[in-house]
């Protein structure tokens, strides 16, 4: 919940020169629904693909407030985020609620940025394989796994400045890649695994190395449009 259109275009006019000949890597923004319309129009000229942050699963109805799929397709999504930390906890979200608005989106053609992740109370305890398992196999149910992209969060690492290490990072990876290849099988090679946790320009390069890593979902660090230009081009 951050950024007017103002902000947006202010945003843009500084984002876009700095990631202009950026054609190696995939960029994803997420404004709020506000600006959607705003950052569509300012999208046009570049090769970054415009996302919402949720949507409902009804295709119309009375359900006063929420986004209907076809109005984020309308508009010029390409992606939508489901089952963030924030709507699971703020906003209590189920597995259950969470897999009908991915299968509602896949249905209108937006690709999924389907989030995941641990608290720190079940790391702690030791659940947190458990979690995601649990948080894959229900929130995907009935799902094929094209269109999807899967973002790791550890809950207890978002806004917090701390970032798990590259071995915590790796090791919830190459469990989710495992899972997705029992639930999907050989269908699931390609997919791509997101980490998103107080990922910044810092600490990018050493997350992507790992092997299971293919990209980041970044949460304060994108406010600024220096600090996210310096992690798309984390390698340059």
């Amino acid at each position: 919940m951050n950024k007017t259109i103002d902000d947006c275009q202010s945003f843009m006019d500084v984002f876009t020169p700095l990631i202009w000949n950026e054609k190696d890597v995939d960029i994803v923004i997420a404004p709020p629904y506000t600006a959607l319309y705003t950052m569509a129009n300012l999208l046009e000229i570049t090769e970054v693909k415009l996302a919402a942050q949720n949507m409902f699963y009804e295709e119309k109805g009375a359900f006063t407030g929420e986004i209907a799929p076809a109005m984020l397709t309308d508009i010029g999504c390409e992606y939508v985020i489901i089952g963030h930390s924030e709507r699971r906890i703020i906003f209590g979200e189920t597995d259950e609620v969470i897999n009908r608005k991915v299968r509602a989106a896949r249905n209108f053609g937006l690709d999924v940025i389907f989030c995941i992740g641990e608290t720190l109370a079940e790391r702690e305890a030791g659940k947190t394989f458990d979690v995601l398992k649990r948080q894959l196999q229900a929130g995907l149910k009935d799902m094929l796994c094209d269109g999807l992209v899967v973002a790791y969060e550890p809950v207890w690492a978002i806004g917090t400045g701390k970032t798990a290490t590259t071995a915590e990072a790796q090791e919830a990876h190459e469990f989710i890649r495992a899972t997705l290849t029992d639930i999907y099988g050989n269908a699931s090679t390609g997919l791509r695994i997101l980490y998103g946790g107080s990922v910044t320009p810092e600490n990018i390069a050493a997350l992507m190395a790992c092997p299971d890593v293919d990209g980041a979902l970044v949460g304060g660090a994108s406010l600024k449009p220096d600090s996210f230009a310096k992690i798309v081009k984390y390698n340059k």
